[in-house]
């Protein structure tokens, strides 16, 4: 019998998110994750409890609002600056910024337009005011070791898969 994915099973799996508006991919992770079911929380609960169960081979789709994980979007954390006002290496979409408050806290900042005279950033979750679709692909289940329970996740080494099984979810 296989193995399937349950608490302190070792789990490699890739995904795409897609956003269920536009069709359109807004992440695809090729590299195979490794996480250990029920003790590291690297992904959302709801992703998490439709893996219970499933077996190498298995793939699944969890639709998934970001506004519940992530809040609804706050238009009082994107704002634009003079281009001058922001580093040079910083000028380009898609870039991230990590701002500190005077409180101490930090806030990342994704660069969302730049034209020749200012720079757009938004503090806000790409995924917050999106309905996607994680769509999971699962490479491996096995027990986990005790090194693995330890650190929640792979140690020290790259994922022991076939590279021709990284095509395609």
């Amino acid at each position: 019998m296989s193995d399937t994915i349950q608490d302190n099973k070792y789990v490699e799996l890739t995904y795409q998110i897609i956003d269920r508006n536009s069709d359109d991919e807004l992440v695809a992770v090729k590299f195979p994750l490794g996480y250990v079911h029920g003790v590291n929380e690297v992904l959302t609960p709801s992703v998490a409890e439709e893996l219970e169960g499933k077996a190498a081979g298995h793939v699944i789709e969890v639709p998934f609002n970001g506004d519940h994980v992530y809040g609804p979007r706050d238009e009082s954390l994107v704002f634009t600056d003079h281009i001058e006002n922001v580093p040079e290496e910083y000028r380009e979409v898609g870039m991230t910024i990590h701002a500190e408050s005077d409180n101490g806290s930090v806030r990342s900042f994704i660069v969302t337009r730049v034209d020749e005279n200012t720079v757009t950033l938004d503090g806000n979750h790409p995924l917050c005011g999106r309905d996607v679709v994680f769509k999971l692909k699962v490479l491996k289940v096995r027990d986990a070791t005790q090194e693995e329970l330890d650190a929640g996740g792979p140690v020290g080494q790259a994922p022991d898969v076939d590279p021709s099984r990284l095509v395609a979810l």
